[in-house]
């Protein structure tokens, strides 16, 4: 399968979300779409990054776009995780990676010496065409969510 690559439209994927079913690109059909994709449920870098999308969910909305965070953890993992920070957005399971995978979100780590293969924080802006329009890569998350929107805001 083809990666993800700006200037062209998503291809086609499948994964579980907390919405209760499998979610596609199509679902967001007519709609700009915010894919970040997170390392892990419940750790600290990744509950403030999700808590910012929460946070501004709302001008997200005003804008005309939906936001998805993504990362390997279970469905069961995420929708606790979801109602614990009352995120008014669904979370994708991708535990096989394929989604990672596809927008080519997996790096060589290194944590207390030890090396090892995970999920680079990265966020992806799609216009409602469904054509991929601006990516984030090794996202710090201060600041992050509101370049995301104002990008948004201008597409």
């Amino acid at each position: 399968m083809a990666k993800v690559a700006i200037g062209r439209k998503l291809p086609p994927f499948t994964a579980l979300s907390t919405a209760g079913g499998p979610w596609q690109p199509a679902d967001a059909a007519g709609k700009k779409l915010v894919i970040y994709f997170y390392p892990r449920d419940n750790t600290p870098g990744c509950t403030l990054e999700g808590a910012a999308f929460r946070d501004r969910s709302a001008d997200f909305r005003k804008a005309g776009t939906v936001i998805l965070g993504v990362s390997a953890d279970s469905l069961e993992s995420h929708e606790k995780f979801r109602a614990k920070m009352k995120f008014p957005f669904d979370l994708l399971s991708d535990p096989d990676k394929k989604v990672c995978a596809l927008f080519d979100v997996i790096r060589e780590k290194s944590m207390y010496g030890r090396k090892f293969m995970g999920v680079e924080r990265s966020t992806f802006l799609i216009d409602a065409a469904g054509v991929l329009r601006e990516e984030w890569r090794k996202v710090k998350v201060t600041g992050h969510v509101d370049a995301v929107l104002e990008a948004a805001r201008k597409l």
